[in-house]
């Protein structure tokens, strides 16, 4: 029984440290940009947009098509560097315990 709680007790300091991890990663922000940065997207750590900016040279309603292209491109960029984030904090928390694949957490 003395392993059992030793357990217990690192499965509750695992939880409290993941706890940690969540409330700092909605304070993160990464930013993607496309189109040598006419447009940009800033995420939380959460994967929220928060900021959008485009450059208004591509405000052409000619060109709506690759404004949204780029739009997506942007908050792709963005999401990738907000997942690497995430990946690396998660490596901290669990002190390279190897979860097994698809387990996305804190999400």
């Amino acid at each position: 029984m003395k392993n059992l709680a030793g357990l217990m007790k690192q499965a509750s300091q695992m939880q409290a440290k993941m706890g940690e991890m969540q409330a700092k990663l909605e304070t993160v922000e990464a930013e993607g940009s496309a189109g040598a940065g006419m447009v940009t997207v800033t995420l939380n750590g959460k994967g929220e947009m928060r900021r959008l900016h485009i450059d208004p040279k591509l405000a052409d309603p000619a060109e709506t098509e690759m404004l949204e292209d780029l739009i997506v491109a942007a908050h792709n960029d963005a999401k990738k560097k907000i997942e690497t984030m995430a990946a690396e904090e998660m490596q901290k928390v669990t002190g390279g315990l190897n979860l097994p694949a698809g387990l996305k957490l804190p999400f």
